[in-house]
């Protein structure tokens, strides 16, 4: 067991580093050594694991695709799909695995074969899961289809989180993420439960701040 447990903190330790090369510098331009280096494991162990760049891409990529975990329930269900949302924008500023992973999601180098579609088609899915139980539960608008929703909240939380990192290094991605919610649920949701929605920009703090205690419960 002990064994086991060295084996994933190395990993973790190798994915973590990778993902800050990526995020400061891109695919292309990244190093293996740097990564080696910062990880502060053996070279034997680094190829263990990942057994070449390519390998660590596609390693923290598929970490974005569990980067925001179960929010906690919320009374309503667009409460919990803007949550998710909102969690990820405060995550962004504190979590370099997480930025590394959306850096190379959305970079397109020529000479690599990474499927970078794997963190957006995992956030559509589950987007539009809640988004359809909203509608379910009479949260949305009749015009609503909840596919064609889902692929604008994703793609234009990708844009918002392209220009906050360009024009602040992503500092006012909270503040940017508020207004982006704030706007498409106006246009979406029905005018009662419109009402009662959080969209307040340090909701995705508060939200975060409780989510271990969630999350670790049975």
């Amino acid at each position: 067991m002990a064994q086991q447990e060295r084996a994933v903190r190395t990993r973790e330790a190798i994915l973590l580093a990778a993902a800050q090369v990526f995020d400061e510098v891109g695919y292309e331009a990244a190093k293996v050594s740097e990564i080696l280096t910062r990880s502060g494991v053996t070279k034997g162990a680094l190829y263990f694991h990942f057994e070449s760049k390519e390998q660590l891409a596609r390693g923290v990529l598929h970490e974005n695709a569990r980067a925001v975990p179960p929010v906690p329930p919320q009374q309503l269900k667009l409460q919990e799909a803007v949550d998710r949302g909102m969690v990820l924008a405060y995550r962004m500023g504190h979590d370099p695995l997480l930025r590394g992973s959306v850096r190379l999601a959305l970079e397109r180098p020529v000479h690599d074969t990474l499927d970078r579609r794997v963190p957006f088609e995992a956030w559509t899915r589950e987007s539009q899961a809640l988004l359809e139980e909203a509608r379910l539960a009479g949260e949305l608008q009749p015009h609503v289809d909840t596919a064609e929703l889902a692929n604008l909240v994703v793609g234009a939380f990708a844009g918002i989180q392209l220009m906050s990192q360009a024009m602040c290094d992503r500092q006012d991605l909270c503040e940017r993420a508020a207004v982006l919610y704030r706007v498409l649920m106006a246009s979406v949701a029905m005018p009662g439960v419109l009402v009662q929605l959080d969209v307040a920009a340090d909701r995705g703090a508060r939200v975060h701040a409780i989510m271990d205690d969630y999350v670790r419960t049975p």
